[in-house]
């Protein structure tokens, strides 16, 4: 285990979701954990300061990190402040989570959307690392995820799962979570995921799609199957991307 003199500078990410909260403390030189990740399950109620207690437990489980805090949230944050809730406890709208975590746990905490985080990951380390111009990280998982990042500079909150294709919101239609409860075939998913892409082509004209979330283990079943002019792989960093997005978000908000 390393020393505080070696390792207290590393921030911590934290990944909360509507049934899990993980932790780790990240190194930010390799992109990767600096150290076994810690998990708990997500408390019910999910208010925020039940939240903010299991955060103050799961900090307390990694001494390597004395750094300042990342912290993902399935919705819509600006300045700190989260803006919706569509998987966790309706009191989150309106909350400052920025201080109300920083209060809680003593440390210097920054929030983000949890898509947003994942993709400041997959540019600074993963897929998409090196690329200029916009890129454009889905996940597919329950809805659609996305960020945008252009030069390296992430343009945050674009929820653009919510997108309205043909009357509907493009997650209903084109989510992991329709494709498993449809029993829909690779096939039949991949044209879904085809309109999908297609119209952020001529809505955005990215670079690169990185598509990310669980179903991305499974990306040679589906990906080549998504008929589309701009080039699409898979995330590179799989579950760690919002742990590590977050921290390295974090560390950049603090200096």
């Amino acid at each position: 285990m390393a020393t505080r003199n070696e390792s207290t500078d590393r921030p911590c990410g934290i990944d909360f979701g509507g049934t899990g909260i993980k932790a780790a403390a990240v190194d930010l030189e390799a992109g990767d954990f600096a150290a076994d990740r810690v998990r708990t399950r997500t408390p019910d109620p999910s208010t925020p300061e039940a939240v903010a207690e299991v955060f103050v437990e799961l900090l307390g489980q990694l001494p390597q990190s004395h750094g300042p805090v990342g912290v993902t949230v399935p919705g819509v944050v600006r300045q700190g402040v989260v803006h919706s809730a569509a998987n966790i406890h309706k009191s989150w709208i309106g909350t400052d989570a920025d201080a109300l975590f920083t209060s809680a746990t003593g440390r210097d905490v920054h929030v983000m959307n949890d898509a947003d985080a994942a993709g400041l990951a997959e540019v600074r380390y993963g897929a998409a690392r090196g690329r200029r111009g916009l890129v454009i990280v889905t996940t597919l998982g329950t809805g659609i995820g996305s960020a945008l990042v252009h030069d390296g500079v992430l343009v945050p909150n674009s929820e653009l799962g919510h997108l309205q294709i043909d009357g509907r919101a493009a997650e209903t239609r084109a989510a992991n979570s329709v494709r498993e409860s449809e029993n829909l075939s690779w096939e039949h998913w991949a044209g879904r995921l085809t309109t999908y892409y297609r119209t952020l082509e001529e809505l955005f004209s990215p670079e690169l799609f990185v598509v990310g979330g669980g179903v991305s283990k499974k990306a040679d079943e589906f990906l080549p199957l998504i008929d589309i002019e701009t080039e699409i792989v898979p995330a590179a960093l799989l579950n760690k991307a919002g742990i590590v997005g977050a921290a390295l978000y974090a560390a950049e908000s603090a200096r």
